[in-house]
């Protein structure tokens, strides 16, 4: 009995000193390809099929499965959040012959009440959130519509470290949750689409209209009741698309090209073409270039869709192509790992299993104190802020 007491100590002194010994790397370093979740279309892969002569249509039909690309109404208004959970804002118009008008609440239209203030040209208008569940500034309160008007004006809109300036539509400045989120509501038709920068102007005609037509799709899928969280339909940023305001179609020399793009997938002022299943317009994913082959949602996040699918992809790694990410090495901390898997420290990672793209979709990560925690690859990426799912460990 005491020689099994012995034994089964010095067995439990065995296991255990591994993990007590294992140190947490500073670092973990990664090699892969492509940029972004590779999910629906792949912006290298349209840019390389419209220099091989491919039409828009022909593009999105080969990204998007069961699809059509078809004429839909498109005069709906969405609502951007363009300033999330803020403390301090300010607006401001510098073109000439222009004012900034304040209004109380929500204004719809055209209006006969009166603004609560107005700002003429160079005249900055500052508010805050003052902690106590109001925005203070020239005029305070919880909600309040700006609108800027004149011949050419254009408002820059500045936050703690930015200033964007923007030319259609109008805004909404609300407290939610004690903060100010600033959203953009504007025309999906063609305001909002100007203002979409998600692929250098200077890329093909057809790869440009494909880009405005999935974009245009993106956005009508996510029309419906204003989300609280945000006060918006999306963000201004690459949770959603990325939208910029009017710097996208001033672009020196190249900004007019994409503006025109948007033009030529208009049928008319109230229609314009989308990617339709079951004659719905598809929450139509994209992204800069996969690891050979696309990924399905399915793929990617376990959520299926009808209209996506894994299809090959060779210019996102064609280092002609694709000359940053065809192939990448990139590294993340240990504190980001271990915030990744809500562990408190990773000794270990271990690519767990792939999908048929190449993608990783399981990613396990190993704390010192035994405990595991198993992510999927794109989440991973994302949060260790490393270029695409499709990556190796690095010996």
């Amino acid at each position: 009995m005491r020689m099994f007491k012995t034994f089964l100590i010095a067995s439990l002194t065995f296991f255990l000193i591994p993990i007590a010994q294992a140190e947490a790397p500073a670092t973990f370093s990664f090699t892969g390809s492509g940029y972004g979740h590779g999910v629906g279309m792949s912006q290298m892969g349209a840019r390389a099929r419209a220099l091989a002569g491919e039409s828009a249509t022909a593009i999105l039909n080969y990204y998007y499965k069961d699809v059509v690309v078809a004429p839909v109404v498109d005069t709906q208004t969405i609502r951007v959040n363009i300033g999330h959970a803020l403390r301090s804002v300010s607006f401001v118009t510098a073109t000439p012959d222009s004012q900034i008008q304040i209004y109380a609440g929500e204004v719809v239209g055209p209006t006969d009440v009166a603004p609560l203030v107005t700002f003429s040209t160079k005249q900055k208008a500052s508010f805050r959130a003052d902690g106590n569940g109001l925005i203070t500034g020239p005029v305070s309160g919880k909600h309040f519509t700006i609108r800027w008007t004149g011949p050419t004006a254009v408002m820059t809109f500045s936050q703690p470290g930015s200033a964007v300036r923007y030319r259609y539509g109008q805004m909404q400045m609300k407290i939610v949750k004690g903060a100010i989120e600033v959203t953009n509501s504007l025309s999906v038709h063609d305001e909002y689409l100007w203002g979409i920068s998600e692929m250098s102007s200077a890329w093909p005609a057809a790869a440009l209209e494909a880009q405005v037509i999935a974009a245009r799709s993106y956005a009508l899928s996510k029309l419906g009741p204003i989300k609280p969280s945000c006060d918006c339909h999306v963000y201004s940023h690459i949770s959603d698309q990325n939208f910029v305001g009017y710097s996208k179609e001033i672009e020196p020399r190249i900004g007019s090209l994409w503006k025109a793009a948007v033009s030529r997938t208009n049928i008319d002022t109230s229609t314009s073409l989308a990617i339709l299943a079951n004659g719905k317009p598809i929450q139509a994913y994209y992204s800069s270039s996969s690891g050979g082959a696309t990924q399905s949602t399915l793929d990617a996040w376990g959520q299926p869709t009808s209209y996506t699918q894994s299809v090959a992809d060779p210019a996102g790694v064609d280092p002609k192509l694709n000359p940053r990410f065809a192939q990448w090495k990139a590294s993340t901390t240990q504190e980001l790992a271990a915030k990744a898997f809500l562990l408190p420290d990773v000794i270990s990672l271990e690519i767990v299993s792939r999908n048929s793209a190449g993608a990783v979709t399981y990613i396990k990560g190993t704390s010192s104190n035994g405990s595991t925690k198993l992510l999927r690859g794109d989440t991973f990426r994302s949060r260790v802020k490393i270029p695409s799912p499709y990556f190796q460990l690095a010996q």
